[in-house]
């Protein structure tokens, strides 16, 4: 997609609906301005993974991808871009979009897919060759699958920048209800406190099997220490006695 931008210097003021920007890599920096509204409307489109030919007024084309774009974070709106310098034909290190398609056998069960990874990081042949997504079928999936980057169908020519055992995507078990969770929490606060020996087996089956409540069983425990102690006193002083 063409943008066409004025060449631009130093802290040259713009005129209005003009914003700056550069572009550059390792032997070059070029600073220019594109208009505002315009870059907007591309970048909707192409986001960072659509390549942009960008002609300068009176000079050059050469091509980029976005690399940054910094935004008015009241008015939401860009003030400010960096691309990134490529050269056609040769390779390219992009982070593109994952997205899934169908649906998985672990949905269906009342799971949930998680794409873990949302930009996966390629290396595309040549800047024309990147592609805009990477799509994943999950249909086959079960609720305690994965797949990872390496089982993961690329395009032609195109190649992993990441370790091909990163998990890309998980299918994830139903969502505790409110009610579950709540259960969840009070059996992992039960077996700390027995644990600790602040509760006694009995105890902790009766608060489980729901005939009483955390609070009521250690009140009652903490009773039978205050009784034990006093009968202790009592004994000791008739001892001495």
């Amino acid at each position: 997609m063409e943008l066409r931008a004025i060449p631009r210097t130093g802290q040259q003021k713009l005129a209005p609906g003009l914003i700056p920007a550069v572009a550059y890599n390792k032997e070059k920096n070029v600073s220019f301005a594109i208009e505002r509204k315009a870059f907007d409307r591309a970048f909707r489109q192409q986001g960072t993974t659509g390549l942009f030919d960008i002609t300068l007024e009176g000079g050059e084309t050469f091509p980029a991808l976005v690399k940054t774009v910094q935004m008015d974070k009241r008015r939401r709106e860009a003030i400010h871009a960096d691309f990134y310098l490529v050269t056609y034909g040769e390779p390219v290190q992009v982070s593109v979009p994952v997205h899934t398609s169908g649906k998985s056998q672990g949905e269906v069960m009342g799971g949930l897919v998680d794409i873990v990874v949302h930009n996966l990081d390629i290396v595309a042949p040549g800047p024309r060759r990147i592609p805009q997504e990477i799509s994943v079928d999950v249909a086959a999936l079960n609720i305690g699958d994965h797949v990872t980057a390496g089982q993961i169908k690329l395009p032609e020519g195109v190649k992993l920048a990441v370790d091909e055992d990163l998990v890309v995507i998980s299918v994830l078990p139903p969502r505790l209800s409110a009610e579950e969770l709540e259960a969840e929490t009070q059996a992992a606060q039960v077996a700390g406190l027995v644990a600790a020996g602040e509760l006694s087996e009995e105890a902790a089956a009766a608060v489980l099997e729901g005939d009483a409540s955390i609070e009521e069983v250690k009140a009652e425990a903490a009773e039978g220490s205050e009784a034990q102690r006093e009968t202790a006193e009592a004994s000791d002083e008739a001892n001495q006695g």
